[in-house]
């Protein structure tokens, strides 16, 4: 191997390397950008993309069943309230419940699990969709259960971070909390600005592979 062909050798090896490490670490995703495009299997056993709800309002909202702060939400029954409202009428919006839970890690689910979660909780969103393998979770940079982003009819995040400004696992907590996340939905919804378009997100670490 000459020196020329080393050299070349050398800065593929390297370059490998940042292609290896560089996606995981760099995921940042800002309001304002174009949501990623993905594809998950639902508790119904089917493939749902991103790419079927074109032109619609899309909510995104990480779960984990037992996960303290969700179960804050849903116990209460606040959660599944605001799906029903939301997601009512022909104008409704697309509500995606992502669990991103790994096989073996708290809140992993099967989709017979998935529907047995969605009846036993009174869930009604439009669909619980199982990314086991994390890759959706990491594509958009989740961090917590709860957490949720807002996807305008252009195909853009305008809200992205936490339910409410009360990071607090009890029920309590609730009352007389800033709903950040109905009001960038209201906001969307109406075509008006989102007054808080990005908060920080709190409650349990995604339990990722």
């Amino acid at each position: 191997m000459n020196a020329r062909t080393y050299q070349t050798f050398c800065w593929l090896g390297l370059f490998s390397v940042v292609l290896r490490w560089t996606p995981a670490a760099a995921v940042v995703l800002n309001v304002g950008d174009k949501a990623p495009s993905f594809s998950l299997i639902g508790a119904d056993g089917k493939p749902h993309a991103l790419a079927d709800f074109k032109k619609r309002v899309v909510v995104l909202e990480w779960y984990n069943r037992d996960c303290p702060f969700v179960k804050k939400f849903y116990s209460a029954g606040r959660m599944q309230k605001w799906q029903a409202e939301q997601t009512a009428g022909d104008d409704g919006v697309v509500w995606l419940t992502i669990t991103s839970s790994a096989a073996g890690k708290q809140g992993f689910l099967t989709p017979p699990e998935a529907l047995k979660v969605r009846e036993e909780s009174g869930m009604k969103s439009t669909m619980l969709l199982l990314d086991s393998k994390g890759a959706v979770g990491r594509l958009y940079g989740t961090k917590t259960t709860p957490q949720v982003f807002v996807i305008d009819k252009k195909g853009r995040v305008a809200y992205k971070g936490a339910v409410d400004d009360r990071p607090s696992a009890q029920p309590v907590s609730l009352e007389g909390a800033q709903d950040y996340f109905i009001e960038a939905l209201t906001a969307v919804r109406r075509k008006a600005n989102v007054r808080t378009p990005s908060t920080t997100p709190y409650g349990c670490a995604v339990k990722y592979m």
